[in-house]
């Protein structure tokens, strides 16, 4: 009898550990999957950032552009007006300081619709915004005659100076893979 009551209490103890695992892992509760409100971003309003002269510098994101701040959209193909009031080009791009400020504006001059015309490099300091109050257009006005911008350098990218640089191969020979070969002499 005493090997009878071993036997079953050695089942009972068998039993218990073998089915202690499925027991518990009924009774812990998983994590609910997310739902896609949880993780998409909110869409509360941020507290308006008061637009000050130093901008997001003091490290408050702006949330809308003030009266005494330009976008950069407003310049770029915006028409370029001398004190006579003839248009000399447009606005191609702006040239900008690592560390923030517009340095130039880069004007296509001369030409025809686009065609023939030269990019030059007009400091800001040539340059005249005003700001139409009606309607919140802005005219760009310089300085410079035509004439003198026609005359003006011509400005060239890093990016416009390496691909000049690069290929500018004498003639009669090619690089390939990083071998030069020259072409024979006919």
């Amino acid at each position: 009898m005493k090997k009878t009551l071993t036997m079953i209490a050695a089942a009972a103890l068998l039993g218990s550990t073998t089915f202690a695992p499925i027991a518990m892992a009924q009774g812990t509760t998983q994590p609910a999957p997310a739902t896609p409100s949880a993780t998409a971003p909110s869409t509360t309003p941020a507290a308006p950032a008061t637009p000050s002269a130093s901008g997001a510098a003091g490290g408050s994101y702006l949330t809308e552009q003030a009266a005494n701040q330009i976008s950069a959209n407003d310049y770029i193909g915006n028409a370029v007006y001398t004190a006579a009031d003839e248009s000399i080009g447009s606005v191609t791009n702006l040239i900008l300081e690592e560390n923030g400020g517009i340095v130039a504006a880069v004007v296509g001059v001369g030409g025809f619709l686009g065609i023939g015309a030269k990019d030059v490099a007009v400091p800001m300091s040539k340059l005249t915004v005003t700001r139409d109050p009606a309607n919140g257009t802005i005219r760009l006005t310089t300085t410079e005659t035509a004439e003198s911008l026609k005359a003006a350098p011509e400005f060239v990218t890093m990016k416009d100076k390496k691909a000049t640089d690069g290929s500018a191969a004498p003639a009669g020979t090619s690089t390939t893979g990083g071998a030069t070969t020259t072409a024979p002499k006919p």
